[in-house]
């Protein structure tokens, strides 16, 4: 009896740590469904949280189909340079394009005027992969190699400043650069009292606009000015789009014809250059210059007289309208005669090919030139 009452006792012992052991696994065992649970519960969550922000995201992608821009584009502009004040000016309306729209939309230009580095600022904007260019090419001929490179990649072009430029969507003008040539002249004319000699003067001989207002005002001059004369020998002067040579060669230029009496500006540091040497060489009213500028720059020379008046127009809208007019071609909107692209002399645009044209020149003059802030 007793070997049987050891056995018994073994027996339920083994039986007791049995139980204990299903009691712990058990345990275990709930332990671990209720993470499992709770990490499920949190996948949950986030998946629920993944598809709010995918419904927020289409939202808001539907929000943005129904703003003024119409889409989500990157639209750069490639000024001649970024230190010139007309495209320092022409920023001004490029960035506020971008606050109206909430597109991305930026100008980014070379350090100087040259054509390389300016070609390698349009390389790098292709490579970063933007949407649309708008470009006011230094050299057009030189530029279209590239910018064939952009439309290839599927880039919108907007130039401007470049009637002749063939590869680009379009060309953007704020006026007819003959009829521009030919207001110019007028100025001139009026402050010469129509007759004398006269030379033009250009940027660089090479850019687009230049050449044709100054062919234009010439062309103008000999229809309507008989008793003015164009001095043949040194008709066309180039000042490297920079006030310092403008400014020498204008003394030169003086020195060589003491007979002249008028010049004809076309980049926005030519008749200043040419104000400065009148100046400095006491030919206040002697000498006459008439031509592009900036109001704010130059108005010491014009209520001195040294200028007799300045004609352009405001490259802030210039910057603004190219960006819209981008922004519609990237749309799909119609672009076309009569066009608006929502800014004074750009809305009702002339359309020859590629060429858009607005109407969009001032004059300032000392008695108005407190009305133009830039």
């Amino acid at each position: 009896m007793k070997k049987k009452q050891i056995i018994a006792i073994l027996m339920a012992i083994v039986m007791l740590i049995g139980v204990a052991a299903c009691g712990d696994s058990g345990n275990e065992t709930a332990d671990d469904s209720q993470e499992d649970a709770a990490v499920d519960t949190v996948d949950d969550a986030d998946t629920d949280e993944d598809v709010d922000a995918d419904t927020d995201t289409d939202e808001d992608a539907e929000a943005g189909e129904d703003t003024e821009a119409g889409g989500d584009w990157t639209i750069a502009v490639v000024p001649k340079d970024e230190a010139n004040p007309w495209f320092v000016r022409m920023k001004e309306g490029v960035n506020q394009y971008a606050a109206d729209t909430g597109l991305d939309v930026f100008q980014r230009g070379p350090a100087e005027t040259d054509a390389q580095q300016q070609i390698q600022v349009v390389e790098d904007l292709i490579a970063q992969g933007v949407d649309a260019l708008c470009v006011v090419p230094h050299d057009p001929g030189a530029m279209e190699p590239v910018l064939q490179k952009a439309m290839d990649a599927g880039i919108v072009v907007i130039t401007h400043e470049a009637a002749s430029q063939v590869n680009c969507d379009y060309n953007l003008e704020a006026f007819n650069y003959d009829e521009y040539g030919a207001f110019i002249m007028d100025t001139l004319a009026e402050a010469m009292g129509e007759e004398g000699k006269y030379i033009t003067m250009v940027g660089s001989f090479t850019n687009d606009s230049h050449n044709m207002e100054a062919d234009s005002a010439i062309e103008h001059q000999k229809a309507n000015y008989p008793n003015m004369e164009l001095i043949e020998e040194d008709f066309k002067v180039e000042s490297e789009d920079n006030p310092e040579v403008a400014y020498q060669k204008a003394k030169e230029i003086i020195k060589k014809h003491p007979d002249l009496k008028g010049v004809v500006g076309t980049s926005s540091f030519d008749s200043p250059g040419v104000g400065r040497a009148i100046e400095e060489l006491g030919l206040i009213g002697q000498v006459f210059t008439a031509g592009t500028g900036m109001p704010q720059t130059n108005k010491a020379l014009l209520e001195s007289g040294a200028v007799h008046a300045l004609t352009l127009w405001d490259p802030a809208d210039a910057g603004y309208a190219m960006c819209e007019l981008a922004r519609m071609v990237l749309d799909g909107e119609e672009v076309g005669e009569g066009t608006d692209l929502g800014v004074d002399g750009y809305n009702n645009l002339e359309l020859d090919g590629k060429v858009l044209t607005g109407q969009a020149w001032i004059t300032i003059t000392k008695e108005n030139v407190d009305d133009f802030n830039f």
